[in-house]
């Protein structure tokens, strides 16, 4: 940085010391409270992590079912707590693996999932009643949701029963992603319809994980993060209260997904400063009268972006800093990232490794002995109260454009991205920025690194697969179900209840995102 300046990812500027003066009109009863009390910037529960650890999810995905099933097993032995599931690109986007725009990608960033038969390979053998399942899944959310259900009815788990969560965040797609199927609006009515659904017969399933870790991912800073993240959840609750749902009916099972980054403190009052904006929206804007209805509740990724595939090991300590920065912040779950993952999906050992981070934190460092420890300090709250306050700005300006959707369709939110990672990108390459082993302190001769093997007959197997699916159902029961849900479509009744007729009659899951494209389209950004 020039001269003595020093600055966050965010642009705020960070002084030379900071003591009493920095928070003149500070009042902590009501910035702050106690934990598990309301601003609940100092977290959700009284205790914390003292009475009971965030879950350790670690992300797992590849290839086929049953390779997927293997990881699964494998990190549950070494201590994991709960499910987190990666889904190919074909799957995200709604076409089976013989489509011919699978051809290349079958199993590729995640396991592939046509049919309730590799729905019931994925979860065969685990505990359903017992272990929660998040699944990163968006425009096919629906789907593979009913898919789990289905899966668990079958082996004697009811419904209400089963938990976990589903991505099903479409706007952030929009902005930073881009696996969307259909337009938003449609997109809007089947995630308020999954509301309804999972209300009324799957009451402990969290319905939508809005999530900012993706915007994060695309360039954007904590502050960007965070504020269109939290524009995008006031459009999907309004969006749910404008279709008839009382506001304490669902937002208990709304959850959140950050990004953690290496400025450890910008990222500490990035995850305070989400509970007491979040408190303040739920209550004040959507008048919520339950108290969990305003309980930021969040699962934490260390940022895959920060990752670099110069001096791989590097990435253990970016990791590990990310990681006690969310445990700080109060996290619920957290993943962390393998260190090999700039090259390629993590090998079992950096998949261990990953884990043993947070086990190390966990039972070794003594963070968790007390909730919120960083409460207080003048740093921490100063910093705090300037990332709330330019995340405010950000969603007043979008208020002003008409919500997060129309700011989405005027191309708002990504250009504000793009001119924050051009920024980054800039600075990193002309040297004010250090990256660790890219712009100083490199090495030459690097070793070249072991990475994840691909089977290349995976995609052909897969293939077969779903073929002879295909040619063992009835398929003439198949067809009217996937009419009648066109038909649902074209009308106002929710699309759930007739999706799953399908699925369980043997649609696979192509199939059904089919069916919606015939009566919604498809995407195509101006």
């Amino acid at each position: 940085m020039p001269g003595d300046e020093r600055r966050t990812g965010s642009g705020i500027e960070v002084r030379p010391l900071y003591d009493a003066t920095s928070l003149d009109g500070f009042d902590p009863a009501t910035s702050l409270g106690r934990p598990g009390e309301a601003p609940y910037t100092r977290g959700i529960h009284p205790a914390m992590h003292r009475d009971r650890l965030w879950t350790m999810r670690q992300y797992a995905g590849f290839g086929t079912a049953r390779d997927t099933n293997e990881r699964f097993k494998f990190l549950l032995a070494a201590g994991q707590t709960g499910l987190s599931c990666a889904f190919d690109l074909p799957t995200q986007m709604g076409y089976d693996s013989d489509h011919p725009r699978a051809a290349g990608e079958v199993g590729k960033v995640g396991v592939a999932i046509d049919t309730l038969d590799d729905m019931r390979t994925l979860l065969d053998g685990l505990p359903l009643d017992k272990v929660t399942t998040s699944m990163t899944i968006n425009s096919t959310a629906a789907i593979l949701l009913l898919m789990y259900e289905i899966v668990a009815e079958e082996r004697g788990v009811p419904s209400t029963a089963i938990s976990g969560t589903i991505q099903n965040d479409l706007l952030k797609e929009y902005i930073a992603r881009g696996t969307y199927v259909y337009p938003p609006k449609p997109s809007m009515r089947i995630i308020t319809d999954i509301f309804r659904y999972c209300a009324d017969r799957v009451p402990r399933w969290n319905t939508i994980s809005i999530s900012g870790y993706h915007i994060r991912e695309a360039g954007s800073t904590a502050v960007q993060e965070l504020a269109f993240t939290l524009a995008n959840a006031i459009a999907y609750v309004q969006a749910a209260v404008d279709s008839g749902l009382d506001v304490d009916d669902f937002a208990p099972r709304l959850s959140f997904f950050w990004n953690g980054h290496n400025n450890f403190f910008e990222e500490v009052a990035k995850f305070r400063a989400s509970r007491r904006m979040w408190h303040a929206i739920m209550t004040q804007r959507f008048g919520a009268r339950k108290p969990a209805s305003a309980l930021m509740r969040f699962h934490t990724q260390t940022g895959g972006s920060t990752l670099t595939a110069q001096q791989p090991l590097n990435n253990v300590v970016r990791v590990a800093v990310q990681s006690m920065a969310a445990v700080l912040g109060g996290t619920q779950s957290l993943h962390t990232n393998g260190y090999d993952e700039a090259l390629s999906l993590p090998t079992e050992d950096a998949a261990r490794i990953a884990l043993r981070t947070q086990q190390i934190i966990a039972h070794e460092t003594g963070v968790v002995d007390t909730p919120d420890p960083l409460a207080g300090s003048y740093f921490v709250e100063s910093l705090t109260n300037e990332v709330e306050r330019l995340a405010w700005d950000y969603i007043r300006r979008i208020d002003e454009m008409g919500g997060a959707v129309a700011a989405i369709e005027a191309g708002f939110q990504s250009a504000e991205i793009e001119d924050a990672a051009y920024e980054w990108t800039t600075s990193v390459d002309d040297g004010t920025r250090t990256v660790v082993g890219v712009n100083r302190y490199t090495v030459d001769d690097e070793p070249e690194p072991r990475v994840f093997p691909i089977d290349p007959s995976l995609e052909a197997d897969q293939v077969a697969r779903v073929r002879a699916y295909r040619a063992a159902r009835d398929a003439a029961a198949v067809a009217p179900l996937l009419e009648s849900l066109r038909d649902a479509a074209r009308g106002t009744a929710n699309l759930l209840p007739p999706m799953r007729e399908a699925l369980r009659a043997g649609a696979t899951l192509g199939e059904v995102s089919d069916a919606l494209r015939d009566v919604f389209g498809t995407y195509r950004p101006g």
